[in-house]
């Protein structure tokens, strides 16, 4: 297997080689952003694929500053990617934006998680985030699960910080009135 640095030299290169590796070493990875906005499977493997063709054209432009650290910094600036064409294969699209669609099992098999119980959670708090309005998933998605401040968010989708925050605040509120915790604020389980 060819060192990440190599891939990525390659793909800046224009080898298809390294492009294919790249591509299968973080399809899944490409996929589990896009599905938490395109909703379904086929739509995240389209928005997926159009982020690849993305990245592929703009790779030789990522500035490897620490090789110690090129991971994370690449999936940093491939989550942005990510997100950025989903939304925009969303509005193109005229799809929901949000979980709309996306059944329990897609979601669990983009589920890492090896433990029994967080995955059950995970799952009862998905069915959970797919019942807000799509402007509630949307804004949370980006601030809660991809860590984006409200400025960000506002400039992503033309909005104001304000109704971000706001969004936030009642998709926040309406969660809350499911979860059930211990005296010590502990999530225990979803009512």
């Amino acid at each position: 297997m060819k060192e990440l640095s190599a891939i990525l030299k390659g793909c800046a290169a224009n080898e298809a080689a390294s492009q294919k590796l790249l591509y299968e070493q973080y399809l899944g990875y490409a996929l589990k952003i896009a599905l938490r906005y395109v909703g379904t499977y086929d739509n995240a493997a389209n928005a997926a694929n159009d982020a690849f063709i993305k990245i592929f054209r703009s790779i030789a432009k990522f500035e490897i500053r620490n090789s110690e650290a090129l991971e994370p910094m690449l999936l940093g600036w491939m989550r942005r990617i990510i997100i950025n064409v989903s939304i925009d294969y969303v509005r193109k699209e005229s799809l929901t934006i949000g979980f709309t669609g996306l059944d329990d099992a897609e979601w669990l098999q983009a589920d890492t998680t090896k433990d029994g119980d967080n995955q059950l959670m995970y799952k009862e708090l998905v069915g959970l985030i797919k019942k807000l309005s799509p402007a509630y998933r949307v804004v949370f998605n980006l601030h809660v699960i991809d860590g984006y401040s409200h400025q960000e968010i506002a400039r992503m989708l033309g909005i104001s910080a304000g109704t971000s925050k706001s969004n936030l605040s009642k998709a926040k509120a309406f969660l809350q009135k499911f979860l059930i915790k211990d005296q010590k604020g502990n999530i225990l389980c979803f009512t």
